[in-house]
């Protein structure tokens, strides 16, 4: 298995080369500890004395009155849930260089708050994570040649369903509430970005 400070030595190495920024795709299925994995990765690149920022891609869930106008609500979190046009936008902003301010989605409210991170002028590393950013159908595949480095998270179904009862459990569902989470949502989700996804360059299975 490749160890965490060879995953950061490779990010090191190719952004050396890179003039612009230098944009890492991390992702993997709902439950696999991307925003985890992120975090370090932007500490570890500190330690470097690279200056790295995260962009995530639940910034840019729809809206709940769109989905339930769209009859999408309860599928919250899967592809068709999200603005893949206005993320696209943003790496693409991202990857030109300057300060980008991006949405952040707060999981308490259910809701994407615009606005509220910013990508400094300095953040030479960008640490994108996202359940769909390697699904290889369109219009996420559009996403493919802005990516200098690809991580993939496959904790393996098993593992997810542990992690993902535990997350629901935390939210105080009820066993009906969770069932439906994970049989009528994540892990739906989870299976297609396992099987769906581009080849990564580096697929890793724990944080």
């Amino acid at each position: 298995m490749t160890s965490f400070d060879a995953i950061i030595d490779e990010i090191a190495g190719r952004a050396a080369g890179n003039p612009g920024r230098t944009i890492v795709a991390l992702a993997g299925p709902p439950g696999a500890g991307k925003s985890t994995l992120s975090e370090r990765l932007v500490t570890g690149m500190a330690g470097r004395g690279e200056k790295a920022a995260i962009l995530p891609m639940d910034g840019y869930h729809l809206d709940n009155g769109i989905l339930e106008a769209r009859g999408l609500l309860p599928r919250k979190g899967a592809p068709e849930t999200f603005d893949v046009r206005g993320f696209i936008d943003i790496v693409k902003a991202v990857k030109a260089g300057g300060e980008v301010l991006v949405p952040v989605f707060d999981r308490d409210r259910e809701i994407a708050i615009n606005a509220a991170r910013v990508i400094a002028p300095v953040d030479r590393i960008i640490i994108a994570e996202g359940n769909y950013l390697l699904l290889d159908q369109a219009p996420w595949n559009g996403l493919a040649p802005l990516f200098d480095y690809t991580i993939l998270i496959n904790p393996g179904i098993e593992e997810l369903t542990r992690r993902l009862t535990e997350r629901w459990t935390g939210y105080k569902l009820d066993a009906a509430g969770i069932d439906w989470k994970l049989n009528g949502n994540d892990l739906p989700n989870g299976r297609l970005v396992i099987e769906n996804s581009r080849a990564a360059d580096i697929v890793i299975d724990t944080v």
